[in-house]
Parts: C-alpha cells; structure tokens; sequence
C-alpha cells in the first residue's frame, strides 16, 4: 500500500491515489500539485523527509469547492441586554488524488515567438483620442433696469 503525508493550508493530511479528500481553499482549477510532501510509504519503503521529501510531488485533480455546515456565534452579556448572533461557513477544495510519484508538474512552456508578438503587438498601438464633450451652454437671464 502506497501513501504519502502532504502539507497544505497549515494542515497535514494522508492522502492514496484514487481518495477524495477537502482542503483548505485553493484557487484552482484543473490540475494541482502538491511539493510539501513530508513522508511517503511504499510497502516496506518508508521516507522521512527533513521537513519534506525532495522530488516528490503528489499530484491530484480539483473536483469542486464546497462549503462546512454553518457555525453558529453567539455573544450574550446578563443584565445590559446585549446580543449579538453571527455565523460562519468555512470553504474548502475537494482533490482526487491522482498519483504519488517522483515526477514535478511542469508549467506549460511559453513560446519566445508568441511573447514577442503580443509585445509587438501591445507596442505598435497608438493611444486612442478621446473626443471631448462640447461645453454645457448656461441659459443667460438678461435683466432689465
């Protein structure tokens, strides 16, 4: 059996390939990874990391966000009449994790010729010109001595 422990969002969790699991928010879409990997198990073969295991990415899709049950706050102070009700709902991530392997997701690579065009692009166009408004013609009380 092959797992791993990860850190996201101050918190730790233990995750296996093909488990869903709600983090705290991402703001993701798609595809995540996740670098702070702190152990990882396979059969008998077990890595400790010092804090994390270099290399190793455990990698996972975003199935959607979610919200926690509502907690309720309430203050109360006796004999000043003073009550105060509020609530919270914590948001959280739901990941499937999809593998734990040595392997880094690579951001997409960025063509040089399409940087360059689009900063030609944004360099050959010339200000606009606003038109001004024409002026407010004020009504003029000619009064008579």
């Amino acid at each position: 059996m092959q797992y791993a422990i990860i850190a996201t969002g101050g918190k730790q969790y233990q995750v296996e390939v093909g488990k869903e699991l709600e983090v705290e928010l991402l703001h993701a879409e798609g595809k995540v990874s996740f670098d702070q990997v702190l152990l990882v198990v396979d059969g008998d073969n077990v890595t400790v990391g010092a804090p994390t295991v270099s290399g190793v990415v455990v990698a996972a899709t975003v199935v959607g966000q979610v919200k926690a049950d509502k907690i309720d706050i309430l203050r109360y102070k006796s004999k000043s009449r003073y009550r105060k009700h509020t609530g919270h709902r914590q948001k959280y991530t739901k990941v499937m994790i999809d593998s734990i392997g040595d392997m880094k997701i690579a951001p997409k690579p960025i063509k040089v010729a399409e940087v360059a065009k689009v900063a030609a692009e944004v360099v050959s166009e010339k200000p606009v010109k606003v038109a001004k408004k024409p002026a407010v013609k004020k009504a003029v009380k000619v009064v008579a001595k």
